[in-house]
């Protein structure tokens, strides 16, 4: 048997699956091995395993036996496997250290590298996997790295002809599920003369 993934969330007798074997006589069914942290139950004549309480993401998959015995002779039994997995939940979003940074651009710049950007994502996995973009483009002045983070201008600047400030709002934005979830940080340009 391999259930649908529990949610990492699951509440305590959360149904997981419904074992049955095919017998003429009534069978006692149980857990026998597998299970050693006791996240699961089993009714002892209808076969449904429920959790017993939270999965921890860290303990799964977990591969427990479940065994079917006759209920009038205990040498007859038989036994399955049960594989059950938990879906690790995207509880975190990306944090910047700062929401709001200033930084310094000497006008006639060529296209330069201005600041690496850096969030923090306390999930693990894909829910903790990000990726960089800018929400405001400012006109193409600017690009971002969407893996390294790196804030780029696009083009050099100049000081009496174009504004001297910038406001460029940069995400980090996480690969997580169900929902991907965004972090923000200001970059403040300042155009210097």
């Amino acid at each position: 048997y391999h259930p649908a993934p529990l949610s990492e969330k699951s509440p305590t007798d959360t149904f997981v699956e419904e074992v049955r074997v095919l017998y003429k006589l009534p069978v006692n069914y149980s857990i026998t091995s597998g299970d050693e942290k006791g996240y699961f139950l089993i009714h002892p004549s209808n076969g449904i395993v429920r959790t017993s309480k939270n999965p921890k993401v860290e303990d799964f998959p977990v591969n427990f036996k479940v065994r079917a015995t006759d209920s009038s002779n205990a040498a007859i039994f038989n036994e399955v496997e049960v594989k059950v997995e938990v879906i690790d939940e995207n509880d975190f979003s990306p944090v910047f250290p700062s929401s709001l940074l200033e930084e310094r651009l000497p006008e006639h710049s060529p296209a330069t590298q201005i600041v690496q950007l850096k969030a923090q994502d306390n999930d693990t996995g894909r829910n903790g996997f990000l990726t960089y973009g800018i929400l405001n483009g400012q006109g193409l002045k600017f690009r971002i790295n969407e893996t390294t983070g790196i804030l780029y201008s696009t083009a050099p600047f100049d000081y009496e002809e174009e504004p001297t400030e910038y406001q460029v709002v940069v995400y980090a934005e996480d690969d997580g599920i169900p929902e991907k979830k965004r972090g923000y940080c200001t970059v403040v340009i300042k155009i210097t003369d």
